[in-house]
């Protein structure tokens, strides 16, 4: 008698060869290198738009003077153009008109802050807005969050391309205590800050020193403390800031989000 013997089929295993993988490991690179190249650039054109959204408002409030003559938000007659929103001053400041509807400003050449009795700054760009000098419908109030000021943008002051950044006057004038916290040495005028509203007007920091440094001296002089390109000091509560410990050069070395932006006006 003759046994013949089976044998179980085996199931036939299929894999990747080393070539494939090859290409797979390829496309994931080109891919992550894809990302992180758009990533660069959309970060580059979000910087750029920092120094073109300046010079867009300063070219705006200077047209502005010229044809009213007078700063906006410091005009004394802008309710003749565009109404009140209330009649009483006092009440006007923090009352949001219909419309264009909006408050005069004292005419002291100041564009002051809410502090100072008025609330020139925020009115200022809805001044702007209503003259047709700048896109966007402004406020010109203070918001809620903080007991002094509070911007907020798209709101009551320009939105900036950087998430939750924008733009925003602070009448600081000059400054000739070397020990101030938040401004060095120098006279400002009117100056604009840009920044986030994690601190009242668009003082919080979000971009990082090398940023600054790169955006300053694209602009400017490269440096932090003079200039019409300078940084907020104290960067906030953070430090040491975006200015090294000499505070006449970038921190180069930091890499946090430390440094929010002082522009000098001229008006």
């Amino acid at each position: 008698m003759v046994y013949m013997m089976r044998t179980a089929s085996l199931p036939f295993k299929q894999a990747f060869s080393l070539v494939e993988l090859s290409i797979v490991l390829v496309i994931l690179g080109l891919l992550v290198g894809g990302v992180l190249s758009g990533q660069s650039l959309i970060r580059a054109a979000e910087l750029r738009s920092i120094s073109s959204d300046y010079s867009r408002y300063i070219a705006a409030s200077q047209s502005f003077r010229d044809k009213y003559f007078a700063l906006p938000g410091d005009m004394t007659n802008a309710t003749a153009f565009w109404q009140e929103a209330h009649a009483t001053p006092a009440t006007c400041r923090t009352t949001v008109g219909t419309g264009t509807a909006t408050c005069n400003g004292n005419g002291n050449g100041t564009i002051a802050s809410f502090s100072l009795g008025v609330d020139e700054h925020f009115r200022a760009w809805q001044h702007l807005a209503n003259a047709g000098l700048i896109e966007g419908t402004y406020t010109g109030v203070t918001g809620a969050a903080h007991a002094s000021e509070d911007a907020n943008p798209a709101v009551n002051v320009p939105r900036g391309r950087i998430s939750n950044s924008g733009f925003g006057f602070n009448p600081v004038g000059s400054v000739t205590n070397a020990a101030d916290t938040n401004y060095f040495v120098g006279n400002y005028g009117n100056a604009m800050h840009f920044g986030g509203n994690g601190a009242a007007n668009m003082y919080y920091p979000l971009i990082k020193p090398e940023e600054q440094w790169n955006l300053d001296t694209k602009m400017d002089d490269g440096l932090p403390h003079q200039g019409f390109v300078r940084s907020f000091k104290t960067a906030s509560t953070l430090t040491p800031g975006c200015a090294a410990a000499s505070n006449i050069a970038y921190d180069l070395v930091a890499t946090g989000n430390l440094c929010s932006i002082v522009f000098t006006t001229g008006f």
